[in-house]
């Protein structure tokens, strides 16, 4: 099975909003089971009640990131992501979840939900195909510097809906072969045992899911050639329109982080897109951004990687992401982290520096 794309030129179009928010409002209907409100989080990352509410929201994966760590503080849940992905339902990922219900077999129902994930609302980047004799999925997560809390909360959420979406779909006795973790076992391994009913291995070396060979050729009892196809087409129209989309937000986000530490103005940006400024903001609106969170963004991702030198000095660092002196980007830091850049650089050498611990395999009783 091929590696994962990696991401180039600096960028990882993590800043860029076009992640359909399914797990943000599912996220807010279980913390709120634990008394946990997520309004004031939702609001420090520019999410109003009121665009939560809009079908045509698209978040970055910063912004979920961002209130993901928060939930799983303020409900300190380890299982959190477990408990959100087996809440939702094939209408969550809207004409995708359709598509995936009238598919002729599981296999291309899978298949259909890794070929459009960028439609689902998904923050991990699914593959799937056969290894050996064995059909496997996998969940990888696109930002090497992302929170462990929030890691472990995607991949255990991304497995966990899966599993439960393909129930619903499929048949409610369908239990995975095996499930094979890149975390380590969680204090409580119960929860895991009794969504996934099948033996589960922590620790290894991947995220993968085992689909049993019984279940990965039968047919679905919601298939429907016609309804599919033409499901399909209307999800390639959408995916048509995404990718364009994504394509102005990466070329404005390569372009800032080639040309650090000097930002282009958006004056100049809009001429090299042969726009006008005007015609340029609406653009990135409709991608539910602006110029300004792009630079940021950027920004962001740069100083991450200049704090894996040691050597470097935060007045360089500083420098060399386009700041005016060590206390703007303290200030940044302290935004973004909520920590001092020395302290972010020690957390990220400690975690580097990790020899890890060994896998651990749990089988059903």
């Amino acid at each position: 099975m091929p590696e994962p794309p990696r991401p180039e030129n600096g960028t990882t179009r993590s800043t860029s909003a076009t992640i359909s928010p399914n797990i943000l409002r599912y996220l807010t209907r279980i913390t709120g089971e634990y008394g946990v409100d997520l309004r004031p989080e939702l609001t420090q990352v520019g999410l109003t009640e009121t665009l939560m509410g809009s079908a045509a929201l698209r978040v970055s994966y910063r912004q979920g990131s961002t209130v993901i760590r928060r939930a799983v503080e303020l409900t300190g849940d380890e299982n959190l992501g477990l408990r959100v992905g087996a809440a939702q339902h094939l209408t969550a990922w809207g004409l995708l979840g359709f598509a995936m219900l009238a598919s002729d077999t599981l296999q291309a129902a899978i298949e259909a939900g890794v070929r459009f994930q960028n439609v689902s609302g998904a923050m991990t980047v699914w593959s799937a195909g056969r290894e050996d004799s064995a059909y496997v999925v996998r969940a990888d997560l696109p930002d090497p510097m992302i929170d462990p809390n929030v890691a472990v909360f995607l991949v255990e959420e991304a497995f966990s809906s899966v599993v439960t979406l393909a129930r619903l779909a499929a048949g409610a006795d369908l239990a995975p072969q095996e499930v094979h973790f890149a975390f380590p076992a969680p204090r409580d391994v119960q929860p895991f045992r009794d969504l996934f009913r099948c033996p589960l291995h922590f620790g290894a070396s991947g995220n993968r899911l085992v689909v049993p060979q019984t279940w990965i050729s039968r047919p679905m009892p919601g298939r429907d050639p016609v309804t599919c196809a033409s499901t399909l087409e209307l999800l390639e129209a959408q995916m048509a329109s995404r990718r364009r989309q994504q394509d102005l937000l990466e070329v404005l986000e390569i372009s800032v982080a080639q040309s650090l530490p000097v930002v282009p103005s958006f004056s100049e940006q809009a001429r090299r897109h042969a726009s006008s400024e005007r015609t340029l903001r609406r653009r990135l609106a409709d991608c539910g951004t602006s110029y300004e969170a792009i630079v940021e963004g950027v920004r962001r991702e740069r100083v991450e990687q200049l704090l894996h030198r040691p050597r470097l000095t935060l007045r360089e660092v500083a420098r060399q992401a386009g700041f005016s002196d060590e206390r703007a980007l303290r200030r940044a830091v302290r935004r973004w982290h909520g920590m001092a850049p020395l302290q972010l650089r020690e957390d990220i050498l400690s975690a580097e520096g990790g020899t890890g611990t060994p896998g651990t395999s749990l089988d059903m009783p």
